[in-house]
């Protein structure tokens, strides 16, 4: 006798169909990885660990965007602003209250949420190109209050931050606060795969796939709108203030219109409407400049390094390569990392045969 193994798909519940982790191999991959991620700063550099961090504060930034504009279909040129607001708040609120920065850090999401719905009130009327310019308006009102409210971001000069202290330890290097990193890329993912399972996520994409037809099926539009950047904000405060507590200094030029658009990029290149798509996109965009450092760095003293004087223009070297990142990714790959890495397991699950 041989056994036989089904062969199919046989989800039969919305349960079954919106599990996170649908076999039993997803499961292990995912225990796997996070047991490899624990065991990171016993094998790497604090420079390789910081690569790492900023990975998982910016991935978290991300992700909040990508529930803005991949799962709801909405649009964020200002989310850059909002990381900048999470991170002034939290250190705010361990100098003025001397609340511990661990408790500073979920406050400060909340706070930024708050900010966020209340731009985010426009998107119950506005959508396309006028929803663009208002988030953009967000943008430059919130750049335009980190300058004059010094009591709140020390103004041009900045305001310092604190680390991150539980029960007497302090967590003032790489190799220590790369857990906390860790914990909360961690429960923000999780909470968002999750978030995408329940009813309200349900809505929000079904208001970016066809709004007339959720408004037809009685979803509330405005809310759930106005509720995608308060989660999308409370993504981003989160974010920036484990970037502020690892920086230990927070400065107003930061948080500018650039660091917005490569935020769109982490999106666009990392994949729409993926969780995962999200961590990936930052990955690639913190990875970058490494990249071309090297590739300038082997390129010194050649033929063309003397005549492109790449050494001296590596700066817009790094910005037009994040330019070019963009117009090849929606040419060649417009549904990002993370489609391409669902092709290759695919591949490789169904390798030898085709089907």
């Amino acid at each position: 006798m041989v056994a036989l193994t089904p062969a199919g798909d046989y989800r039969t519940s919305y349960a079954a169909d919106m599990t996170i982790f649908p076999t039993r191999n997803s499961r292990i991959a995912m225990l796997l990885g996070i047991v490899l991620a624990c065991a990171a700063p016993l094998v790497l550099g604090r420079y390789e660990l910081g690569l790492l961090i900023n990975i998982g504060t910016l991935g978290i930034a991300a992700l909040g965007l990508n529930i803005l504009v991949g799962f709801t279909g909405q649009i964020s040129i200002g989310h850059a602003a909002f990381f900048g607001f999470g991170a002034f708040m939290s250190a705010w609120l361990h100098e003025e209250f001397h609340i511990p920065v661990i408790l500073c850090i979920p406050l400060a999401g909340l706070g930024t949420a708050v900010v966020g719905l209340i731009f985010g009130l426009p998107a119950a009327r506005l959508k396309g190109l006028y929803l663009a310019i208002a988030t953009l308006a967000a943008q430059f009102i919130l750049e335009d209050f980190f300058a004059r409210a010094r009591w709140f971001t020390g103004g041009v000069a900045g305001r310092m931050t604190e680390n991150v202290s539980i029960a007497g330890i302090v967590f003032d290097r790489e190799e220590s606060y790369f857990y906390i990193v860790l914990g909360f890329v961690v429960l923000m993912f999780v909470g968002a795969a999750n978030l995408m399972r329940t009813r309200d996520g349900r809505a929000l994409v079904a208001v970016r796939d066809h709004y007339l037809s959720a408004e037809v099926m009685g979803i509330n539009l405005a809310y759930y709108r106005t509720l995608s950047f308060a989660i999308s904000s409370f993504y981003a405060g989160i974010g920036g203030a484990l970037y502020a507590h690892y920086l230990l200094f927070v400065s107003v030029e930061a948080f500018n219109i650039l660091f917005s658009i490569q935020f769109l990029a982490m999106v666009i290149i990392g994949g729409l409407g993926s969780v995962m798509g999200s961590l990936l996109g930052a990955a690639f965009m913190v990875l970058l400049p490494e990249v071309v450092q090297a590739l300038v760095d082997q390129l010194a003293g050649g033929a063309i390094d003397r005549t492109l004087k790449l050494g001296a223009n590596i700066s817009f070297l790094r910005e037009m390569m994040v330019g070019a990142s963009i117009i090849l990714f929606l040419v060649f790959e417009p549904n990002g990392l993370a489609h391409r890495w669902r092709l290759i397991k695919a591949y490789w699950k169904l390798y030898p045969y085709s089907h």
